[in-house]
């Protein structure tokens, strides 16, 4: 079929085939437009380190620190640091419109909420905010990243050497995380829509109208999760700016209503927190310290999203962030002081949000549209430290691998499809059950403590082990210890919708612990053979005429990584039921590196021109075109001589009539009934292979869906338990 030479009438068809297919093709060019300005980018920072060293030794620590920081990955720049307010902020910025509101609720109202009791208040919220996001993230955590990452799995991935035991809090923060990252967009958009209520001019259609907050708040969810293919770069931008403003705003509005009681200055006592929250006068007890935790609810999605960014665009923008949030918590605790003398609030005894009620009706009309707004930064903050955490997740083989998409040439940007969609589902799905922004909170912040626990705990084994030992103890007395105090104040919204969120929390959880389960357990079972031991049946087989040929070229993708040695499953897939006769059997691998454009690749034939073992390196902003890197293998093994000649008769798919016909091949596994295996092991298999049934199998992740790939399946060979004999009878 293919050593016939072909007419002219053939090579017109295949010509026209290529034409009319136009089917991806490997370009000449070893670099995209994209990684010519990346390079570019990477010589121009280092010509300018170099003009920097001179100058190092000038300036004081300050100067030196600015200046290293200039000079590296980390560079500051006017529109990065936009970027950053538009990615990263989102959650921490939407805390003022919940929090004093919270605290008002849980005291029983302004009637019982004195001045001490605000100042109290204002002191925990601002020395939390101090502890927690200023030193241990923005200052401690941060400089933990792994090439520029950050988050729990990225610091569970610089960590993992220093003992097994590490993947439980890995784990454990990493599902808590995302079970967040569900509950965050529902409750910072529907928090800032209910803003609507408050303006005279719509009360009368939001009474007449009692679902109509939720149908706005479902549009704008939607609305989110269908921009995010557009990358975060292109969202950060155009977020940027409006929360710029949105931070100007809300420092000005909360300064203006400090002027008039600039008693609440002393709120930066912390006796005064301290006192409040041990005394009586304190009616929530514990569970303060669970408000007082919605302040820095952003500080997890803050490390996570470093990434995104850089490290640099965060320390410039943060000073600025932490100056608006204080003024906004001091001006609510000023006019929640200046309303305790208001008769009308106290005869009501509710608890008005006074972040709101601070401001004239004239202002307040921007404040709700500006809020609303800021819910969507919120939203998008936790749905791109959502995106990296299931890739670092699939990295580690925690979780299926998923179709990813680089929409964006800022580093760290990325769009998993999948998880767009799911955590859509999810959200839409709290909103229709919880129903209002009050509800939710009851559920709010629960699984984020879990994350932020677990954080300072790798965060401790860092210290240890790379830095001091001294550091190490003294983070451990101070933070984890906070944080242990945050999550069992947070317990008390348990009954109250925070098992929905630790119910969720579980489920991910599962899902990860199960997925590294069943992987162990199959690559336990992996065997290999030696090529001396396969290649003369292989070849006895390629030679045999007698057995119609299956394809020309037949290519198994693997996980195996081992480029001397043959894969029993694929061996034992080539002559399961039929052979499968080829000029070619390729075992290919794609290994993803650490960094962003590699392309590279090394073949492996045994001394033999019908087997060939491949495996492909590829950065992880490279997309998986896996089908058009085979075909330049191919061409580049034929100008070798070390591929013999193929030609096509009749058009196909690809268009290229130099490569026979090619038939992907991929191997799933299934457990065996009579499997000598745990329960254990058992139930972490079957839920592997239901989530990858639900997920869908690899065969986007490698580009093969528009080839018509095979995929077999082939007993999972654990050990296994023999029955007794049958007993033959006439």
């Amino acid at each position: 079929m293919a050593d016939r030479p072909s007419d002219g009438s053939d090579e017109e068809l295949l010509v026209q085939a290529d034409r009319t297919t136009h089917a991806p093709k490997v370009s000449h060019q070893v670099m995209t437009k994209q990684e010519r300005a990346a390079l570019r980018d990477a010589q121009r920072l280092q010509e300018q380190a170099a003009d920097r060293q001179a100058a190092q030794r000038a300036g004081g620590p300050v100067g030196r620190w600015w200046r290293r920081l200039q000079s590296g990955s980390d560079k500051v720049s006017l529109a990065m640091a936009i970027v950053a307010l538009g990615v990263v902020y989102g959650d921490i910025g939407t805390s003022p419109l919940y929090t004093m509101q919270t605290f008002l609720a849980g005291q029983g109202g302004v009637a019982h909420a004195d001045a001490t009791a605000v100042i109290g208040m204002l002191s925990l919220v601002f020395w939390t905010m101090t502890l927690i996001t200023t030193i241990e993230y923005v200052l401690i955590c941060m400089r933990v990243d792994n090439k520029g990452e950050g988050g729990i799995f990225a610091l569970y991935s610089l960590l993992r050497k220093y003992g097994a035991w590490l993947i439980v809090p890995a784990m454990v923060g990493g599902a808590a995380f995302l079970a967040d990252s569900v509950l965050t967009p529902a409750m910072s958009i529907s928090s800032a829509v209910e803003g609507l209520e408050t303006l005279p001019a719509l009360q009368g259609v939001f009474d007449a109208n009692p679902n109509l907050t939720v149908m706005i708040a479902l549009v704008i969810i939607l609305a989110v999760f269908a921009v995010q293919s557009r990358g975060t770069e292109r969202i950060g931008k155009v977020f940027g700016s409006t929360v710029l403003v949105w931070f100007l705003f809300i420092a000005v509005t909360g300064a203006v209503s400090m002027a008039g009681n600039p008693e609440v200055l002393r709120a930066l006592n912390p006796a005064y927190g301290i006192e409040f929250l041990v005394s009586g006068d304190n009616h929530a007890g514990l569970a303060l310290m669970g408000t007082v935790f919605l302040s820095i609810t952003g500080a997890e999605a803050l490390y996570s999203d470093m990434g995104h960014v850089g490290r640099g665009s965060i320390y410039v923008t943060w000073p600025f962030i932490n100056l608006a949030l204080v003024l906004s918590y001091f001006g609510q605790g000023a006019w929640i002081i200046r309303t305790l003398e208001n008769p009308a609030f106290v005869r009501a005894g509710g608890a008005p949000n006074p972040f709101f009620a601070m401001m004239s009706p004239q202002v307040r009309t921007m404040a709700v549209v500006l809020s609303v707004v800021a819910g969507v930064i919120a939203s998008q903050a936790l749905i791109s430290g959502a995106f990296t955490i299931v890739s670092e997740a699939t990295r580690l083989n925690w979780m299926p691998h998923l179709q990813v998409r680089y929409p964006a040439r800022t580093r760290g940007q990325l769009y998993i499809p999948t998880v767009n969609c799911v955590l859509c589902a999810a959200t839409v799905t709290v909103l229709l059950v919880f129903g209002s922004s009050e509800r939710i909170a009851a559920a709010y912040g629960l699984a984020l403590t879990v994350t932020m626990v677990m954080t300072s705990i790798l965060v401790t084994v860092y210290l240890w082990h790379v830095r001091s030992k001294v550091a190490a103890v003294v983070f451990a007395v101070v933070f984890p210890t906070i944080m242990v105090l945050f999550f069992v104040a947070s317990m008390a919204k348990f009954l109250h919708g925070g098992w929905f969120t630790l119910l969720l929390t579980l489920a991910i959880l599962t899902v990860m612990a199960t997925w590294d389960e069943g992987t162990r357990l199959e690559r336990a079972q992996r065997r290999h053979m030696q090529p001396d031991e396969c290649l003369p049946v292989l070849r006895r087989l390629h030679e045999d005429a007698s057995v119609p040929m299956y394809a020309e070229n037949i290519v198994y993708l693997t996980s195996d990584q081992d480029m001397k040695r043959i894969d029993t499953d694929v061996f034992f897939s080539i002559f399961a039921d039929h052979p499968k006769r080829a000029r070619a059997w390729w075992i290919v691998s794609v290994q993803t590196t650490d960094a962003p454009f590699t392309r590279e690749y090394q073949v492996e034939d045994y001394g033999t021109d019908y087997l060939f073992r491949v495996r492909i390196s590829l950065g992880f902003k490279v997309s998986q075109s896996i089908p058009a890197y085979l075909h330049q293998i191919m061409h580049d093994l034929l100008r070798e001589g070390r591929l013999p000649q193929q030609h096509t008769r009749y058009p196909k798919v690809d268009a290229d009539p130099e490569i026979g016909p090619i038939r992907y091949v991929l191997i799933h596994k299934e457990l065996m009934p009579e499997s000598k295996v745990s329960q254990r092991g058992a139930m972490a298999l079957r839920i592997k292979y239901a989530i990858r049934h639900v997920a869908g199998s690899p065969v986007k992740w490698f580009g093969l869906a528009p080839y018509n790939p095979v995929t077999e399946v082939q007993p999972l060979f654990l050990a296994t338990v023999r029955p007794p004999r049958l007993k033959q009878v006439e």
